[in-house]
């Protein structure tokens, strides 16, 4: 077994070989927490938790560190005005992306840091830059330090860019700058700024750059070296080539490999507040059941687009019925039935899975195994039948797509669901008796009773089946 990865900075698939045998560290850039989650949020989370179930499900032990960007100039913008105060628009918006990602059943970080708690990390990081000769503070006494982007030969190499055909960084005052290249680490306090924005520095009192907080976050929480760093396709620059160039210029090994996610468009065009096409996660988990949009969210291959559409909702929910509508039928029928041997995914959905989370070819096993399962179900073959519902039982949890699972409200692991599957058993074996008695009347009663209540029954050479219209 070799996982294997697209590793954006090599710009090839290769083998996942983890620095501690067995284990596997990851840091992903989670939310700058300014407004509402979006679509293209939930992707983002959604893609680094099913890379985490699967190297969990292949044996790893699975470090995610996921952060929260809670200290960010738009996070000030956008209170500024208000009654609200910064800090508590930041802690208000968390709390919206945690309730849609636990909507979509995305498991917690093993770490979720907020940036402000690790002031003092970035202070360390920027003092050895310093000394290094890769950063300097602003000769104008206003507390800005900038990170000198001439000095580090490799600065680029992330997404292969000479530095001299660059844009110039707009993420600071360049009041201090020797290089309009050059971007902030620290930002010197300004007049009208929050006093609760400002932390004291040994360059005067101000607050982070936003690149510097996820060097010190992952080196806090994963040390100086670790496996994999992940996000967002559109932070490759300059966020990550950022993060890259600072750590490694401050002498850290820093990530291993590189992975980014493809972005969700709508109707073709990318979101964007000029266009007002945004679909936020509270919308769109009201459009159709989280499962749902989960199983839409995830079903494109990870370094692809996805594009949101009128009817592609229900194109999902068309799929995810056919999943849900099998196990419901298969698990009543094999009471009593034995495995002889321990259900695991099928070979081809592993191979899939290993082969760059090949999520779509995965899916398509996954759904042929479903209809082989319906297959099995009509002759009879309980062994066959068996067989198919443990390894889709395997792939759908390995996929977070389980429709058993007790946190999709309002899914076939309702509350009721075995009451209701031993009361439809006990009227269908009832209709079956009043038919050999051939008291048609009662068995006609007992269909259209059923039908009324969206059971669908399904008379073949095996028997009766039942399924939930």
């Amino acid at each position: 077994m070799t996982v294997r990865l697209y590793d954006s900075r090599a710009a090839a698939v290769v083998d996942l070989v983890p620095l501690v045998d067995g284990q596997v560290s990851m840091y992903v850039c989670g939310p700058t927490v300014q407004s509402s989650p979006h679509i293209g949020h939930l992707r983002s989370a959604l893609v680094y938790d099913v890379w985490r179930r699967w190297l969990t499900y292949r044996g790893y032990r699975v470090t995610l560190v996921r952060n929260v960007t809670d200290i960010d100039d738009k996070v000030l913008d956008l209170a500024a005005g208000t009654d609200e105060p910064w800090f508590a628009r930041a802690y208000r918006v968390e709390r919206e992306f945690t309730a849609a990602y636990d909507a979509l059943g995305i498991l917690p970080p093993t770490y979720e840091p907020r940036a402000t708690a690790s002031v003092p990390q970035m202070h360390e990081i920027i003092e050895r830059l310093i000394e290094r000769g890769h950063a300097y503070a602003a000769a104008d006494g206003t507390g800005d330090v900038y990170f000198d982007t001439g000095s580090w030969e490799s600065y680029g190499a992330l997404t292969r860019q000479r530095r001299e055909d660059m844009v110039e960084a707009t993420d600071a005052d360049p009041r201090g700058k020797r290089d309009p290249r050059d971007f902030a680490l620290w930002k010197g306090a300004k007049p009208g700024e929050p006093t609760t924005a400002t932390w004291d520095s040994p360059w005067g009192p101000g607050r982070p750059g936003w690149h510097i907080e996820c060097s010190a976050m992952s080196r806090r929480y994963l040390g100086p070296a670790f496996d994999i760093h992940g996000g967002g396709l559109d932070l490759r620059f300059p966020h990550h080539e950022n993060e890259l160039a600072q750590s490694t210029a401050a002498g850290d090994a820093f990530a291993s490999h590189w992975l980014h996610n493809g972005l969700v468009t709508v109707e073709g065009q990318k979101m964007s507040k000029s266009l007002g096409n945004s679909i936020f996660a509270a919308e769109f988990l009201g459009a159709a059941r989280p499962a749902v949009v989960r199983y839409f969210l995830g079903a494109a291959h990870y370094r692809s687009s996805i594009d949101h559409h009128e009817g592609s909702l229900a194109e999902a929910e068309a799929a995810y019925d056919r999943i849900e509508g099998f196990l419901a039928r298969a698990e009543p029928r094999l009471a009593g039935v034995v495995l002889r041997d321990a259900p695991s995914v099928p070979d081809a959905f592993a191979a899939a899975m290993d082969d760059d989370l090949s999520v779509p070819q995965a899916l398509a096993v996954l759904h042929d195994t479903v209809r082989a399962g319906n297959a099995a179900l009509d002759a009879d073959d309980a062994e066959a039948l068996g067989t198919a519902y443990h390894q889709v039982a395997a792939m759908v949890e390995v996929l977070g797509i389980d429709p058993r699972a007790a946190h999709w409200s309002g899914g076939a692991q309702d509350v009721s669901a075995a009451p209701l599957a031993a009361l439809v058993d006990r009227l269908v074996q009832e209709r079956a008796d009043a038919r050999a008695a051939r008291d048609f009347a009662t068995a006609d009663r007992v269909r259209d009773d059923l039908a009324a209540a969206g059971i669908t029954i399904e008379d073949t050479a095996a028997g009766t089946r039942w399924s939930i219209a």
